[in-house]
């Protein structure tokens, strides 16, 4: 659980608390804590404070280090709203009863696999895992059709991943809801046993695989897209794994309402802005995230992906304590 993760005061105050231009003086106030980047929030927070004269106080972080300071603020806590980077810090708030409930109308159009158990929190944009490689080092070979299948000796010292990541350790989580514990550290000791070459996140992997040092790296999809945007011919290029395989499971960015905000119909109006057609335009074009309502893209990636219940990904602790067992960190 996040909530027994230890955030020193240290990481608190690394925290980036900042406020966008402010509209009306008597418009609501609301408090977002936001465990997305402030590239991608602080556009979307000018326009919404533009449209609908509310000032957005924004306190930037990481997901689980934010998560981690909603519960020990519990209901003192000033924010109104949480914008996380995935599912499982939205769970475990949830799990703690600091979520609001939600409207069902909120989830109309977004596919019941993205729907929250609790109805306390909404998907705003998924993300795929899968694996990226390099087409000239490979070519001739057949592509791996499962995750597991990296423990062969054929990928030795060729595959690459990022276990410090907080992608990576979702999917890791994932593995075990699936899979169960015994067989999750078995792949994770196998594909050390077969030399596998760790890497600090996705943005490193990926370049590795077009620097030559890598084949086959364990990604998010759109990491690769950040780089051909400005190269087409950037040396790289991805692809799923069989269909319903662990390795292409789909995670969300997400966000929820607070139980304690003092302003919960304005915030409201922030997660259903988040929802509108051209917001979730905004994901898929500019962030090379899928849309998650109405999206037939997105119906295509749940073809490929397992079905996980996200509110499960919120079991991070056990997740790194297997981790750490089996030597990953």
């Amino acid at each position: 659980m996040y909530r027994r993760l230890i955030l020193t005061a240290a990481c608190i105050t690394a925290l980036v608390f900042s406020a966008a231009a402010a509209p009306r003086t008597d418009a609501p106030e609301l408090t977002l804590y936001s465990g997305r980047s402030e590239s991608l929030v602080d556009p979307l927070v000018r326009m919404f404070e533009e449209e609908s004269g509310i000032r957005v106080r924004v306190r930037y972080g990481g997901t689980s280090e934010l998560a981690v300071l909603l519960a020990e603020e519990g209901t003192r806590t000033p924010a109104d709203l949480f914008w996380a980077q995935d599912a499982g810090g939205l769970g475990a708030l949830s799990q703690s009863g600091l979520l609001k409930n939600l409207p069902d109308s909120l989830y109309t159009g977004i596919p019941d696999v993205f729907h929250s158990e609790s109805g306390t929190w909404v998907p705003t944009s998924g993300r795929a895992r899968l694996f990226a490689y390099s087409p000239q080092r490979t070519a001739g070979e057949s592509l791996p059709q499962s995750v597991f299948s990296l423990t062969e000796t054929r990928y030795r010292g060729r595959v690459g991943w990022a276990p410090t990541n907080g992608s990576f350790q979702a999917f890791v989580t994932a593995m075990r809801i699936t899979y169960g514990n015994e067989r999750t550290y078995d792949w994770l000791r196998a594909m050390i046993d077969n030399n596998v070459q760790s890497y600090r996140n996705n943005t490193a992997l990926v370049e590795a695989v077009a620097a030559g040092e890598l084949d086959y790296a364990l990604v998010n999809h759109y990491y690769l897209y950040r780089f051909t945007s400005v190269d087409p011919d950037f040396p790289a290029a991805q692809q799923f794994f069989a269909l319903g395989d662990i390795g292409n499971m789909i995670n969300t960015a997400g966000v929820g309402i607070l139980a304690s905000s003092s302003s919960p119909e304005a915030a409201l109006q922030f997660v259903e802005f988040l929802l509108r057609p051209d917001i979730q335009q905004y994901a898929a074009d500019q962030l090379n995230e899928y849309p998650v309502r109405d999206s037939p893209s997105i119906e295509e990636l749940i073809a490929v992906s397992p079905r996980i219940p996200l509110d499960s990904l919120a079991d991070l602790q056990n997740t790194l304590e297997l981790l750490r067992a089996a030597g990953a960190l």
